[in-house]
């Protein structure tokens, strides 16, 4: 249990050199409506007690719902030799290896999560990372207007609005013009996109599968930017990698991703991972940090930090990004994920999720007034239309025991009876009929 160290002496000598006479002094900027009234814990209690009034107040949370939550997050199995692993002290207090010939180990574990996002995106090259999978696809965009010189971005109305809420935040204050193409029923609309990319455009911004689960080849969308010099962005779904078109293949400039599914809990929503990779005419451009292998003066084989173009290492004007920190942890946790697992097991994972979606559909879509959104291919999300409000449906299975998944309303208009419901291959074919039960006996 976390301790304070300090004395009263201790801590009336810190308020003295700061110039202030209480710890409540140490706060007065804080409004008091906005402090905590009470933390509730009896005073003089054992470190037992404490412990069984705080695990009491952790019991209140529904902690044993059946989830088909998604829409970007994923609650997939999680090797328990990650937790193992990960909790070394050499991983977990590790900082950043500014110093190569201290930091052997950590470089060449970025190293070879770099060469992972390669081969799974099959691009040229990785850096060693962002915040998330939001934050990824701002500095693929901001990568494509330092290479073209160019303003204009076109973004599919399919790519998660919770990430082009983040941009339009992002982006606020720079001189950068969207336009935004609208989905139809869900599906991407590969032909308006085509028409919205012009000599002014910078980058067209997709997502595979997009965030109604659809999935699509851009081979033709790729092909039609570079005709117009625009790079081609793309922001996938890690796991469903191994069995889709890749990045590579399509002919993207740019791949980003959201890395929670590998490894990562999903823990009230962070931290997480932002994954990306580009092709080599784009590395310059990379922001963050990027690990190369390299020989030293002997001829042994040694990794180094390479390609720096942050602020703190060149001018800050000429910095590609001033983003300086990496999830290094978070990282270090999809390498592990990616090695127990091996190709097999991830496209194993892709498989059973899939499986128990397609399975979930059909149960669904077997109950009178119950449709799929639209009739495009989808991997292990997908939107289904009800005959009643989806909030209303989510509100009542929870009740019950089940989240029924995510009701796209609240980011789309007229799609208040449309819900997006996930699956990992940690579903049941018995949770996936039980709540198929439930859903047909609301309707």
């Amino acid at each position: 249990m976390p301790f304070v160290p300090h004395t009263p002496d201790d801590l009336k000598t810190m308020l003295d050199v700061i110039g202030v006479r209480t710890m409540e002094d140490l706060f007065a900027d804080i409004p008091a409506a906005m402090r905590p009234k009470s933390f509730d814990l009896p005073e003089g209690v054992s470190e037992m007690e404490v412990c069984s009034h705080l695990e009491s107040l952790a019991a209140k949370n529904r902690t044993d719902l059946v989830s088909f939550l998604g829409a970007g997050f994923y609650d997939h199995h999680i090797p328990k030799a990650i937790e193992g692993l990960i909790s070394r002290g050499e991983f977990y207090t590790a900082y950043t290896p500014y110093q190569p010939e201290s930091s052997q180990g950590t470089l060449q574990a970025i190293f070879e999560f770099q060469t992972a996002v390669c081969r799974l995106t099959d691009m040229d090259a990785s850096n060693a990372s962002v915040y998330d999978g939001g934050s990824a696809i701002f500095e693929a965009m901001m990568m494509a207007v330092r290479a073209t010189k160019r303003s204009k971005l076109v973004i599919c109305e399919a790519v998660s609005p919770i990430y082009r809420t983040m941009l339009a935040s992002y982006t606020s204050n720079l001189n950068l013009a969207f336009v935004t193409v609208p989905h139809v029923d869900g599906m991407t609309d590969i032909e308006a996109l085509k028409s919205a990319i012009d000599e002014d455009c910078a980058a067209v911004v997709v997502q595979n599968p997009n965030f109604f689960g659809n999935m699509s080849d851009f081979t033709d969308l790729f092909a039609h930017a570079h005709a117009k010099k625009a790079l081609g962005i793309v922001s996938v779904y890690p796991v469903m990698q191994s069995v889709l078109k890749t990045p590579g293949e399509m002919g993207a400039d740019i791949a980003v991703a959201e890395g929670q599914s590998l490894g990562q809990p999903l823990s009230f929503g962070g931290p997480y991972l932002g994954m990306m990779a580009c092709t080599e005419k784009l590395i310059r451009q990379m922001p963050g940090r990027i690990v190369g292998r390299t020989e030293d003066v002997d001829g042994k084989e040694g990794y180094v930090l390479t390609l720096q173009a942050r602020e703190q290492h060149i001018r800050r004007a000429k910095a590609t990004s001033n983003i300086c920190s990496n999830q290094a942890l978070c990282a270090l946790r999809a390498l592990m994920h990616l090695c127990l697992l091996g190709p097999e097991g991830l496209i194993r994972t892709a498989e059973l999720s899939m499986e128990r979606a397609h399975y979930l559909a059909d149960r669904l879509t077997a109950i009178p007034g119950v449709s799929l959104l639209n009739d495009a291919p989808f991997g292990n999300e997908v939107a289904v239309r009800l005959p009643i409000s989806a909030f209303e449906a989510v509100d009542k299975l929870v009740e019950r025991g089940y989240v029924a998944g995510f009701p796209l309303g609240r980011y789309y208009k007229d799609m208040d009876n449309v819900l997006l419901m996930a699956c990992t291959e940690k579903h049941t074919f018995e949770q996936v009929g039980i709540l198929a039960e439930m859903l047909g006996g609301i309707l």
